[in-house]
């Protein structure tokens, strides 16, 4: 899943999607290095904050002192106009300023003199040169008098690069001879290592801390979501069908309540299912003996039935019709009687199929040539299209044919004397026979439970050609005992459409099958003429002849 770079992204889709514990451990993660990483900036703007004004302050503090120093000098040195004693005092001054300042960077420009005689010149030095004092810090300290500036500048080293520091302007008077502008330039480059210094220390700490974070919450998550994942487990299991399985409990947490409850959950479901399946059991066993019993009296009622309408003739208009409903009633409650013991017989799992190789549009031209006498008194006319379906298939072909005149005769009964089509096709998957109508069609929650047993769309509306009910719950379970499906599609006003297909192996893939189940035709696209079928005897020729597949 993980070998292809491409496939990461839908990787990590499926893993998000489908790990709790994942999600959960990103999610925190990312809020936790999300927060340090803002704390670890903030922190690195105070840091270097700080540190920047305790090295100003110290800056400043050092010149004010190594100024202050010179000062003192100068004012107590009595030079009059002896221009070697100036130059002698100059010179001692610039000495005090070298010893008392940290840095050797320090700068003097003759600012204004102050008498007619000798004015000594500014002094300068290697490491610092007049370009590197900006015009505005020389304007700002020779406008405030007696107090100090400072401006931040990038300082040359040896090897050419530049670092950063800070330089200090102040006045300097030599009484009576001159003013003059000092200017120290400190470097800052140990306080940049300094911060740089804790700037790795706080990304470090960071870093470990998430790794740490995100390892407790894994650690922490997987202790939480291990019993869920077993309740989940458990559960499918238990929906499975295994109503025995049970959560392990331990302690008294709440996770511990979780699973008492689910086990006591699981022991009621299972209580109730074992009950219910005692009571399918006898009501099936029940509904097996009920008709097994009443075969022998029912057979006697017909008989009896058959014999009186035999003779209807001689009894008077009231009584023959009587008789003849008696005829017709114990016939249904026969063929009631015969679709309960079938629909017990599939309740109780004991349904086996009597496998033939069997021609599907053989049969369905055998059950339109049943049904036609039947379609001619409704005023329908059958049609059948089989372009495929010749071949033979296993199949049992008595529940088969049972299915096709089960579907047919609804398709008679609820098709407004207008057409039924039965539709023959095949592939190289399956074989399949659908059954259209152009009634009045149902709606789609009534389409939904079409298979259920004794249910009608309509219940005022009733059967007029027989029928007991269970026709389609039957059909439907035939279908499923040959690995293939019997849908329907209905649409109110256009008519309904049932499909029943039939794998030719055991299971068949997923998709269109032969007859689609939406047909595409209308009422005017048939026309007038039924497309004739011909069964081949030869089945080699059937199959390349039929089913195109």
């Amino acid at each position: 899943m993980w070998r292809s770079a491409r496939q990461w992204p839908d990787s990590l889709g499926s893993v998000w999607r489908h790990s709790m514990r994942f999600r959960a451990t990103a999610i925190t993660l990312l809020l936790t290095s999300l927060a340090i990483f803002i704390i670890c900036v903030v922190m690195a703007l105070v840091i270097r904050s700080d540190l920047f004004e305790s090295r100003k302050d110290e800056a400043l503090h050092n010149a004010r002192a190594a100024v202050s120093q010179a000062q003192i000098l100068l004012d107590s040195a009595q030079v009059g106009d002896d221009r070697a004693q100036i130059q002698s005092v100059w010179l001692e001054a610039q000495n005090v300023l070298g010893r008392s300042a940290s840095s050797d960077r320090i700068v003097g420009f003759l600012a204004e003199t102050q008498g007619d005689g000798y004015t000594p010149v500014g002094f300068g030095s290697q490491n610092l040169s007049a370009a590197q004092i900006s015009t505005k810090l020389q304007t700002r300290v020779r406008e405030v008098q007696g107090r100090q500036a400072w401006q931040s500048i990038a300082l040359p080293q040896e090897d050419g690069s530049t670092t950063a520091g800070i330089v200090v302007g102040q006045p300097l008077t030599f009484r009576d001879v001159a003013e003059y502008d000092v200017y120290i330039a400190y470097d800052l480059a140990d306080a940049d290592e300094t911060l740089l210094f804790v700037q790795r220390t706080l990304w470090f700490a960071g870093i470990t801390l998430v790794a740490l974070i995100a390892g407790i919450s894994w650690l922490v998550l997987r202790s939480v979501s291990t019993p869920i994942i077993e309740a989940a487990e458990t559960s499918a299991r238990l929906a499975a069908g295994d109503l025995e399985v049970r959560l392990p409990v331990h302690g008294e947490d709440e996770l511990a309540t979780l699973g008492r409850s689910f086990n006591a959950m699981a022991d009621s479901i299972e209580a109730q299912i074992g009950e219910l399946a005692e009571l399918s059991l006898v009501q099936q066993r029940f509904v097996s003996d009920v008709s097994h019993e009443l075969r022998t009296p029912l057979t006697t009622i017909r008989l009896a039935a058959e014999m009186i309408n035999d003779q209807k003739d001689e009894f008077d208009p009231t009584t023959a019709r009587t008789a003849e409903l008696l005829h017709t009633q114990v016939q249904r409650f026969e063929l009631l009687l015969s679709d309960l013991l079938e629909i017990s017989r599939y309740d109780a799992g004991s349904v086996q199929l009597e496998i033939e190789a069997t021609s599907l549009a053989q049969l369905a031209e055998d059950i339109v040539d049943e049904l036609r006498p039947l379609a001619t008194t409704r005023d329908a006319e059958l049609r059948l299209v089989a372009p495929g379906g010749y071949s033979p298939v296993d199949m049992d072909p008595r529940r088969v044919r049972r299915v096709l005149r089960n579907l047919v005769g609804n398709a008679i009964e609820h098709g407004e004397s207008k057409p039924v089509v039965i539709t023959v096709d095949s592939n190289q998957f399956a074989v399949a026979v659908g059954v259209r109508d152009f009634g009045l069609g149902m709606r789609p929650e009534d389409a939904e439970r079409v298979f259920d047993r004794f249910w009608r769309a309509d219940p005022s509306r009733k059967r007029t050609i027989g029928g007991t009910g269970l026709g389609l719950s039957i059909a439907l379970g035939d279908a499923r005992l040959h690995g293939g499906t019997l849908e329907v599609w209905s649409e109110l006003g256009v008519g309904t459409n049932f499909v029943l297909t039939i794998p030719r192996v055991d299971s068949m893939p997923q998709g269109q099958g032969p007859v689609p189940l939406e047909p595409q035709e209308t009422l005017i696209d048939l026309g007038d003429v039924t497309q004739p079928i011909t069964v081949y005897t030869d089945l080699a020729a059937g199959h390349e002849q039929g089913e195109r597949s």
